[in-house]
């Protein structure tokens, strides 16, 4: 596996369990972070500068709102070397407070320092933010669990999807 692929590896693995120390080894010190959200149904700053940052908005912010964090790079990851990377995501989770399921989609675009292979840069794009209630929870989580994580394919990703209607726009996007 390339070290690109595990600096974004290691940045969902963050995300996903709240774990802001493993973002060492998937930024660089100075990187810097691009969110463009195209939906009400999520907020974040539209910049960040420096891992530490990244960090507090994207793994401990988001960690005490979030639980039961599932986000998946679709495709295949970048090979060895590559200087940049981009590729649709898919993240399901619950809200700690309410136990509701959010399901949303849209686009990383990634930058990495040549010498070291962590990202000096990303852009989030997020295009659909979806609320779905706690009883969508659980074969929400069951169709998630049973991806291969956190690289999946589109067709198998969009194949098991669970038929929630909610999530229709999610697919239709995923599928372009």
């Amino acid at each position: 596996m390339s070290t690109t692929a595990r600096s974004i590896e290691h940045y969902i693995f963050a995300k996903d369990a709240n774990r802001p120390h493993l973002l060492r080894q998937a930024f660089t010190p100075d990187s810097s972070l691009e969110m463009v959200v195209h939906t009400g149904a999520i907020s974040f700053p539209p910049q960040v500068s420096g891992r530490a940052g990244i960090a507090d908005v994207l793994v401990r912010r988001f960690g005490q709102t979030y639980e039961n964090v599932y986000t998946f790079c679709l495709g295949a990851p970048p090979e060895a070397g590559a200087g940049s990377h981009a590729c649709k995501w898919l993240v399901g989770m619950s809200v700690k407070e309410t136990g509701e399921l959010r399901i949303g989609c849209g686009e990383y675009h990634w930058r990495f320092e040549p010498q070291s292979g962590l990202a000096e840069h990303l852009r989030i794009t997020i295009e659909y933010m979806q609320a779905c209630t706690a009883q969508d929870l659980e074969p929400v989580m069951n169709w998630l669990q049973a991806l291969d994580y956190p690289w999946c394919l589109p067709g198998k990703m969009i194949d098991g999807a669970p038929p929630i209607s909610n999530i229709a726009p999610i697919m239709e996007y995923l599928k372009s």
